[in-house]
């Protein structure tokens, strides 16, 4: 039975070919638990921190932009843990791109174009606007008209979705993530070093987070 979740990413899928040549990921070997050195290692596009490297706790998230648990967790979560923990110094915060289709890769993708300074403003527009782009007919379409509000043109819109460099940054992180540090659902956080599977409130990562801040 085609859903309409399947059918979205079919769509996706071909229209984003026909825009930057984006393939389905490979499948992914299940990797051992992964050692501090593999997590602190970014991909080739570098990592976008957020809060004080000298933080006691630091909170590696793994996510899609087509995830919906993903898009829930960044709208009911992410603002008090970023004002309780990130923002006061307490918490060094990342996010890693680990798209589930081609969409939410070219979704990461322009995050990435948008610049290091925009690219968590591009993330939060991406996942508050989820239902607007990535469930619709004509998804392409419009994230394009998404991201105009973030001062995208359409020739930088698919300029952003041919840059093969940016693509196979994307790609890398993905495909690191699942071999090296096994990571085969989202969202998936590692909060100092330790794994934790799937969307989480507020008060189920302030318990694990306070003991070590306040340690």
């Amino acid at each position: 039975m085609l859903t309409r979740r399947k059918a979205t990413l079919i769509i996706g899928a071909s229209a984003l070919a026909s825009i930057g040549g984006l393939d389905l990921f490979p499948t992914r070997a299940r990797a051992a638990d992964p050692t501090p050195a593999d997590l602190a290692m970014p991909g080739p596009l570098g990592d976008v921190w957020l809060g004080s490297p000298d933080a006691k706790c630091t909170i590696i998230e793994y996510a899609s932009m087509t995830c919906s648990h993903c898009a829930a967790f960044h709208h009911d979560t992410w603002p008090k843990l970023k004002a309780t923990y990130v923002d006061t110094g307490k918490v060094h915060f990342t996010l890693r791109e680990f798209p589930l289709d081609p969409l939410a890769a070219a979704g990461f993708m322009l995050a990435r174009c948008a610049g290091d300074d925009k690219y968590y403003a591009m993330i939060d527009l991406l996942f508050d606007k989820q239902n607007d782009w990535a469930f619709v007919k004509k998804p392409v379409d419009a994230l394009a008209a998404l991201t105009k509000q973030a001062g995208f043109s359409q020739k930088s819109f698919e300029e952003c979705l041919k840059n093969q460099e940016i693509r196979a940054g994307v790609e890398a992180v993905r495909s690191r993530a699942g071999t090296i540090l096994g990571v085969d659902a989202t969202p998936t956080f590692f909060i100092n070093g330790k794994k934790y599977d799937g969307e989480m409130s507020f008060e189920a990562m302030d318990k694990i987070i306070a003991p070590i801040v306040n340690s």
